[in-house]
């Protein structure tokens, strides 16, 4: 694996294995594996909450219009800003460790991240105020499955499970998804 120059070593165990890069300070003794990060492939589940987050809101539409304006406010973020927003502690860790990912995991993982965004962007654009209730919760429905079954596909990219067969170009999805309402 092959780290960007700006990344620096900053431990590793005993079989030198599992490393450690990071941009700025990391609490003593973290490694990847306890920061959530997979060793193999140098990426963090943490990042498929923010899909599960539109997911969760695209559920909820069908019960009620406030849903829709949290749908409209959900932005996209890519895997690096959602770790310069996030809170957790290993935040630095999963910067640098993406920055020094398993290429074709990180290839997988951002292909689906972005198919992922635009689907929920096609839904959003779908979902508009005069969309009856009954409708909007149809194709948020619709959305927040394949939405699932997208970030299942993330979940088993970033534990090393590469599967680019059939994962069809972002906006071919949300047209397929767009169709079916």
């Amino acid at each position: 694996m092959q780290y960007q120059d700006c990344a620096i070593e900053v431990q590793a165990d005993e079989t030198d294995t599992e490393k450690a890069y990071v941009y700025g300070p990391v609490p003593f003794g973290l490694t990847l594996a306890n920061a959530n990060i997979n060793p193999q492939t140098g990426l963090a589940t943490d990042y498929l909450n923010h899909f599960n987050e539109a997911i969760m809101l695209l559920e909820m539409a069908g019960d009620g219009p406030d849903c829709l304006a949290d749908i409209r406010r959900w932005q996209p973020m890519s895997y690096r800003e959602h770790f310069l927003e996030s809170r957790l502690k290993a935040r630095d860790l999963a910067i640098a460790a993406y920055a020094g990912a398993d290429p074709a995991a990180r290839a997988c993982l951002d292909h689906l991240a972005s198919t992922m965004t635009t689907v929920i962007e096609a839904t959003r654009a779908r979902l508009t105020d005069d969309l009856p209730a009954q409708a909007a919760g149809d194709v948020a429905g619709r959305a927040a499955a394949w939405l699932k079954q997208l970030v299942a596909r993330a979940g088993a990219a970033i534990n090393g499970e590469i599967d680019r067969d059939g994962i069809d170009a972002p906006q071919a999805i949300a047209d397929r998804l767009m169709r079916c309402g």
